[in-house]
């Protein structure tokens, strides 16, 4: 009797959008292994996008194969070749993979006799659809986007300081959230005062209630959403733009471009390692009496 493990995949968009199934798919399989006289090995259900195999339950699947040390000749079921990848190139990796460990990827709606040698580029033809269905899904998404950015508005995830509204007319907006604007409102006029670095600063904040790693501190500073923009990124056809926002600043145009002057003048101050070695060039030679470390120097 042949074996075979049962694998049936839904992402949460397609579930939503075209009424996927997992059960309808597990039990056309179950149906086939009755019919065919085939063992079931195990049952795998995911819900996760195919654009690539990092996926838990595929992951899972792959680790019990590995385990089996016999390496029996098995296949892993499943409806259509989009259930499997919808990737290519990934979809031939993983093939080969498999193929190493005795187990054949199998869809019984498009079913392949790979002892046929001409048979190999079948797998293409049936991915080629779904991949580039994915594609052009993506690039819809991202036009979307950036046509919106081009009205003012931000279509994204909030970023810190501000939430996602729908407004009375049905529209994504962003309004400002509290108490974090007015952290980050007291952040910005603190630093253009020129009494702190951006890392002390951001401690001070942490201290005052403003919960905010480092790193999205740093990125928030330099964010011109908070006087008004909103960021239309580069491409091959148009530069870099700012756009004029429909969401209520937090702070003043003037205050952000002080705050970015003053940031910008320290980083100059700061130097590049050349300079450093000519005004220091003890930096490295001497060493610290009590830890024998070679003492270093920086301007401040």
């Amino acid at each position: 009797m042949k074996s075979a493990y049962i694998y049936v995949k839904v992402s949460t968009d397609e579930q939503m959008r075209q009424g996927y199934s997992l059960i309808e798919q597990e039990e056309r399989l179950l149906q086939h292994c009755k019919i065919n006289n085939i063992e079931i090995s195990g049952i795998f259900r995911e819900d996760y996008s195919a654009k690539d195999f990092n996926r838990p339950e595929w992951k899972k699947l792959v680790r019990i194969i590995k385990k089996d040390k016999s390496r029996p000749q098995k296949q892993i079921l499943f409806i259509k070749w989009d259930r499997f990848s919808r990737n290519i190139q990934y979809a031939y990796q993983m093939m080969g993979f498999l193929k190493n460990l005795n187990i054949e990827a199998m869809a019984i709606d498009q079913p392949i006799d790979f002892n046929i040698p001409e048979s190999i580029v079948m797998p293409a033809v049936y991915l080629s659809i779904p991949e580039a269905e994915n594609s052009r899904r993506g690039k819809n998404t991202s036009d979307g986007l950036r046509r919106a950015r081009k009205l003012g508005r931000w279509p994204s995830k909030a970023p810190i300081g501000y939430q996602n509204v729908t407004s009375p007319d049905g529209k994504k907006i962003i309004v400002p959230k509290q108490p974090e604007a007015n952290h980050i409102k007291w952040s910005f006029e603190q630093m253009v005062t020129g009494y702190y670095s951006i890392s002390k600063l951001n401690k001070i904040a942490c201290l005052n209630g403003f919960d905010c790693k480092r790193n999205n501190f740093w990125q928030l500073m330099h964010n011109p959403i908070y006087c008004g923009f909103v960021t239309l990124s580069a491409t091959k056809d148009e530069e870099k733009q700012l756009i004029e926002g429909i969401h209520e600043p937090l702070i003043s145009k003037e205050l952000f471009y002080k705050v970015q002057e003053l940031i910008a003048s320290r980083r100059r101050l700061r130097g590049n390692f050349k300079d450093i070695k000519l005004i220091y060039p003890l930096r490295g030679f001497l060493t610290c009496p009590f830890c024998s470390r070679k003492l270093s120097a920086s301007t401040s």
